[in-house]
């Protein structure tokens, strides 16, 4: 096990602002099902998997319906997102991320993805990022999605490293709660009080220096 922490990110809203394209394929599934899905709303969906996202804005809009359009809904939502990030690029990395990353490499850290989007490799090559990671973890890999730690300790046990050892940076409240329950160091980033459960918080990622998480 390395003594050195070992990095583990989130992708949307983390690595890059893919988030509100998640928002704007929601909300066209949300107007389908006549339910107004809203900024603040759509915050209780970030870090969530597909199928529970859809739960909630069933149960938000107090509807039910069938297995069958359940499945039809959570394909067209998963077509909509695609063709929205379908010319994302490196461009698309949020300011900070690149350099964080390969000062983290130079000192021989390990670095790790956890997502719980199941496009999280698609999303890496077209970011030109897929190379840097040590370990990738989404939701193709994983029984149960955030807030429950599953995706956070395999990501840990692919990359030989301790829990305890790890530093989590996300921008949702259920991935924070997850790295929290394991004792993994916390970073929230983004401007929702939700993220508040972290160990700490930045608005922006470009405020990170990792000088300051190079020996936590």
């Amino acid at each position: 096990m390395k003594n050195i922490p070992t990095f583990i990110f989130d992708l949307d809203g983390v690595i890059t602002n893919t988030e509100q394209y998640h928002y704007e394929a929601w909300k066209e599934i949300s107007h389908e099902l006549e339910y107004n899905l809203t900024k603040n709303k759509n915050e209780e969906l970030k870090g969530v998997s597909r199928d529970k996202c859809l739960l909630k804005i069933l149960n938000w809009a107090k509807i039910k319906i069938s297995d069958e359009k359940f499945n039809y809904l959570l394909e067209k939502k998963n077509k909509i997102y695609l063709e929205k990030i379908s010319k994302i690029d490196s461009s698309n990395i949020v300011n900070g991320i690149y350099d964080f990353i390969t000062a983290a490499k130079k000192h021989d850290h390990s670095i790790a993805l956890y997502s719980s989007s199941k496009n999280a490799n698609y999303i890496l090559n077209k970011l030109d990022l897929h190379s840097f990671f040590d370990a990738i973890v989404d939701g193709n890999s994983v029984k149960f999605s955030k807030p429950d730690p599953e995706g956070f300790s395999l990501a840990a046990k692919l990359t030989k490293s301790n829990p305890e050892n790890c530093v989590v940076f996300e921008d949702s409240e259920a991935g924070i709660v997850a790295g929290n329950k394991i004792n993994m160091t916390t970073v929230g980033v983004g401007n929702s009080k939700k993220l508040n459960v972290a160990n700490r918080v930045f608005k922006e990622f470009k405020e990170i220096k990792f000088e300051d998480f190079q020996k936590c």
